[in-house]
């Protein structure tokens, strides 16, 4: 692993630790306001929104302009919002702002930190390095929400603070330490426009990628909005037991991305995106088998494993098929999470209040469905590599 990937993971994983520390906190927060609870899932959906209409934007100026500077500026907005947060007090105009702040410039972390990994490695390690990124992130989200409980002891706003910190001294850690990554030549061959990167880059096999990476975001979306309420029903868990529960999911996904991907090579992407894919599937249908703690979080645990699988392996081959620049390519697939992150969780909610098991069946279903994209894919991307040869 060379020193600037090293780096970013470090960046990524701090980023993350800020992200995750106000995850338990917000809950609170909105209640104490004595607004409708409705208003959780609407300040999530804003975040969501705005980081996808913005990621394209911002992994296309990556092209032009360079990695650093744009990663640089996502960091001082994502400090931002966690300030206008921390002083929002009972304010839900600036819970709204801060949040609709925060995935503007998330939009642009995410996409130019996976420009800058394509830009730093060779194909032959690009599956690695995204998985290691995907652990980063994982592990981020593992040891922030705990963080933040701890936080939230000493008032419901100090995390908030924390983060803003965080994200301020990555952003000078980063200034310091991050070279550029893009080359001269590759920034000055970018002239097209974003929608002209869409209609190139969503065509043909490539479609297939597109929505297999928001097939992905989507069904874990839908199970992390409704898994909890499902467990309340089921095994009567408690919010202590399903925080340990996504404990052992986060280390499973870093393992996996950290430790299996790590021991594949180029030419087995599309095998293990299949393997992710059934697995996931088991891990939903397993899920509706759950009876204690334990055995619900081995199932939660199988499901993570198959989609911990995939994305890395959706992403690494996007960057290497794509016919635009690694950060517009980065910038379309961050869309795509961010719209499974807007209707994952609007679809489980709407299934699991006509029938609890419902949102688990649903995930099982697509994603053996998506085996067939997976298929349509190959057999397109066979016959384009053959003709332009």
């Amino acid at each position: 692993m060379n020193k600037q990937l090293g780096t970013l993971m470090f960046v990524i994983f701090m980023v993350f630790v800020g992200f995750g520390v106000i995850i338990p906190i917000v809950p609170e927060v909105i209640r104490a306001t004595g607004a409708s609870t409705v208003n959780l899932g609407i300040l999530m959906a804003s975040y969501s929104i705005a980081s996808f209409i913005t990621a394209p934007f911002w992994g296309k100026l990556s092209d032009i302009k360079g990695r650093r500077p744009i990663l640089l500026w996502g960091l001082l907005g994502f400090s931002a919002s966690f300030f206008l947060f921390s002083v929002a007090e009972n304010s839900l105009t600036l819970m709204y702002t801060s949040r609709i702040i925060g995935g503007l410039f998330a939009g642009a972390v995410i996409p130019c930190a996976f420009a800058y990994a394509s830009d730093s490695t060779d194909e032959e390690n690009r599956t690695k390095a995204m998985g290691l990124l995907g652990m980063s992130i994982g592990l981020g989200f593992i040891f922030g929400p705990a963080l933040g409980g701890v936080l939230s002891s000493f008032g419901l706003f100090v995390p908030f603070v924390i983060s803003g910190i965080l994200s301020l001294i990555m952003t000078a850690f980063s200034f310091f330490t991050l070279k550029e990554s893009l080359r001269k030549e590759s920034a000055a061959k970018v002239q097209t426009s974003r929608w002209h990167d869409f209609t190139s880059d969503f065509q043909g096999a490539m479609k297939y990628l597109y929505v297999l990476s928001f097939l992905a975001t989507f069904t874990l979306a839908g199970l992390e909005a409704t898994f909890q309420f499902f467990q309340i029903a089921k095994i009567n868990a408690t919010p202590t037991t399903i925080g340990w529960m996504f404990m052992a999911s986060g280390l499973t996904q870093a393992l996996i991305q950290g430790g299996v991907l790590q021991r594949f090579k180029k030419g087995n992407e599309k095998k293990l995106m299949a393997i992710g894919l059934l697995v996931s599937a088991i891990g939903f249908t397993s899920i509706l088998l759950s009876s204690s703690a334990v055995n619900a979080t081995l199932f939660l645990c199988i499901f993570t494993a198959g989609n911990a699988l995939i994305r890395p392996c959706v992403l690494s081959l996007i960057t290497m098929r794509t016919k635009v620049g690694y950060g517009s390519a980065s910038g379309l697939t961050a869309s795509m999470d961010s719209l499974g992150r807007i209707f994952g969780p609007l679809l489980g909610a709407f299934a699991f209040k006509l029938n609890m098991t419902l949102p688990f069946i649903i995930g099982a279903v697509v994603t053996l469905a998506a085996l067939l994209l997976i298929q349509r894919h190959t057999a397109l991307d066979y016959s384009e590599q053959t003709l332009s040869s």
